[in-house]
């Protein structure tokens, strides 16, 4: 099994080789790019939690709102 997957392996990269430099450039980037968000928004919510984690926002009570007045009610 790792023998029939190192030889597609092998096929692609020589294929990949093979194309000429704009292909080849367009080809990694459309692979590369969204990887590459992919494993920078996993840092950031892992990143996110452990500071969470460290350092808590402390709880602020909500602020109190002064007594609405109706305003169809005349004064």
């Amino acid at each position: 099994m790792l023998d029939a997957i190192a030889q597609w392996w092998d096929g692609v990269e020589l294929w990949l080789a093979q194309l000429p430099f704009p292909f080849q450039f367009a080809l990694v980037m459309a692979v590369l790019l969204p990887a590459a968000l992919g494993v920078a928004r996993l840092i950031d919510r892992v990143v996110d939690q452990a500071a969470g984690r460290f350092n808590p926002v402390p709880k602020v009570p909500p602020a109190v709102e002064p007594e609405k007045v109706d305003a169809s009610t005349p004064s």
